[in-house]
């Protein structure tokens, strides 16, 4: 049974940068879109960033310019890199598949960004 485990949280001042990780254990997920999701004040996991089959990358508007998400081909680990943090970054990020599997939620990790 894979699961997902995030690292790479913390507390940073805006305008600093952070490195999230993704690893899956207890297997790979091949050729599954990988994405990053933070959970809003409202509870709900918006969609921040996709890794596409065939390489094609999404985000969402308000991160666009600023992260980065990839992927290790050899190890299925994922990372989003964020640069130039923003106060209204700061939530619980989790990543998981997309669309998303219950069965794949994590504990996430948590990203607060100071002003």
């Amino acid at each position: 049974q894979v699961q997902l485990v995030e690292s790479g949280g913390g507390l940073v001042q805006a305008g600093g940068s952070l490195r999230l990780t993704c690893v899956p254990s207890g297997g790979m997920l091949r050729d599954t879109t990988i994405a990053w999701y933070r959970r809003t004040p409202d509870k709900e996991r918006v969609l921040i960033a996709a890794l596409l089959s065939g390489g094609r990358e999404n985000y969402l508007d308000v991160v666009k310019g600023r992260f980065t998400i990839s992927r290790d081909s050899i190890y299925g680990t994922t990372y989003l890199q964020m640069n130039d943090l923003k106060p209204e970054d700061t939530g619980l990020y989790y990543c998981n598949t997309w669309p998303p599997r219950v069965a794949f939620w994590g504990q996430g990790t948590q990203v607060t960004v100071s002003s």
